[in-house]
């Protein structure tokens, strides 16, 4: 059986998903067959350990004018270490989302660059990044990733989540929920326009 809430599937399938205690908080697993034995997909928080691999994401999934460094991970994790949504599979990184919250209504170039704007009571979560290896891709692994970042979000009364996309992925996050509110005037990061997009609860 299959649920859908705000345009996340939950599958009530216990063969397929269970929630189990880790050092980052519960941890949703995923169970899938491989060469006649199984592999977990481990969602988890982000901590220290996981900056380097992180940042090994981020190189492959953006142009260097775009890509965070991994100086500006540790400082993320650091504040906000609790709004990245790791996914591994067994002890590899194959994608991640990340985002601080703010009362801030509008994503700013600023927030990038400056973790302590983080504030854990904000109304908003932002979303900065939706990252996946390009050899997981269209597997639907980014969607399980935001599912729970709204899960998340929802769970803890925020006002809802904001994220920035270039024009070809509106109708991506649209699927979620977001609405596109037009070209951003406050983030021309990476040289780059940009459109803002909320998802309101």
């Amino acid at each position: 059986m299959v649920f859908v809430f705000g345009g996340c599937r939950h599958e009530s399938d216990a063969d397929k998903f269970y929630w189990r205690a880790g050092k980052g908080g519960w941890n949703r697993l995923r169970w899938r067959n491989f060469e006649g034995g199984k592999y977990i997909m481990n969602i988890k928080n982000a901590t220290m350990e996981d900056i380097a691999a992180v940042a090994a994401v981020e190189e492959e999934c953006f142009p260097p004018a775009e890509a965070a460094t991994e100086e500006e991970f540790v400082e993320r994790i650091k504040y906000y270490g609790k709004h990245f949504w790791l996914m591994y599979e067994g002890e590899k990184l194959i994608a991640f989302v990340d985002g601080f919250v703010t009362d801030e209504p509008d994503l700013s170039d600023e927030m990038y660059e400056n973790a302590t704007m983080h504030n854990e009571n904000g109304a908003w979560q932002m979303i900065f990044g939706v990252n996946t290896l390009p050899d997981y891709r269209r597997h639907g692994y980014a969607g399980e990733l935001i599912c729970r970042a709204i899960d998340d979000a929802r769970t803890q009364k925020r006002k809802g989540l904001v994220l920035t996309c270039k024009d070809k992925l509106i109708h991506y996050y649209a699927k979620f929920g977001f609405v596109d509110e037009g070209v951003s005037d406050k983030s021309t990061h990476g040289n780059v326009q940009w459109h803002q997009m909320r998802l309101t609860f």
